[in-house]
């Protein structure tokens, strides 16, 4: 019989998705029976999670320190996550439904391709506008981009567990891009199409 082995497909997401992720895995290994103690701490995986998601915003304005500083956070992040999964397969020892319970995926697992459709619609207050996605089954957060006048500049608006999110204060007249991705037990689903939008 094949080995079921937990993936390491997480290391190949973007960094925004890395959070995603990470944030998805110590929320279901948080008190999880299985899971009371583990080969690195939840508290310190948290801290260096929180730590690259602080040093991920600190590098959008393109300092060649900042991004170096994201990049070495980045490292010692994926470090942990790797030793949680390998953590997560000895003590599972082929039981699938115990590593889906853990936020890590297993190999042989049916990859998440269902896409959540997005609306796009006008805020209350001028500059403003809210984003609607049909919400997944199972998901535990979406992961919300946005990109000014082109699609090849997405950056992450926010994290959220509902479907629904409302931005403020955009460049009236300007047109913004929009798209969302959901995280669920099975992964992280593709970004919807982007949606455009003129700001009014």
């Amino acid at each position: 019989m094949k080995r079921i082995k937990v993936l390491l497909d997480f290391i190949h997401l973007t960094i925004v998705a890395k959070i995603a992720f990470y944030r998805n895995v110590l929320s279901k290994l948080n008190g999880h029976p299985s899971f009371l103690t583990t080969d690195v701490s939840l508290a310190e995986a948290k801290a260096a999670v929180d730590k690259l998601e602080e040093l991920e915003l600190a590098a959008r304005d393109g300092s060649r320190t900042a991004i170096a500083a994201r990049n070495a956070a980045e490292l010692v992040v994926d470090n942990i996550f790797r030793i949680l999964a390998a953590n997560v397969e000895r003590v599972a020892a082929g039981d699938e439904a115990l590593i889906l319970s853990t936020g890590f995926n297993y190999s042989g697992q049916p990859v998440a391709a269902q896409k959540a459709a997005l609306a796009v619609e006008y805020g209350e207050n001028s500059g403003s506008v809210k984003l609607i996605a049909k919400a997944v089954d199972r998901a535990g957060s979406y992961v919300w981009q946005i990109s000014k006048s082109t699609t090849d500049n997405w950056t992450q608006a926010s994290i959220t567990t509902r479907s629904t999110y409302e931005i403020p204060n955009l460049e009236v007249g300007v047109s913004y891009f929009f798209r969302v991705a959901a995280v669920t037990p099975d992964g992280m689903t593709d970004f919807t199409d982007p949606v455009k939008k003129v700001i009014i």
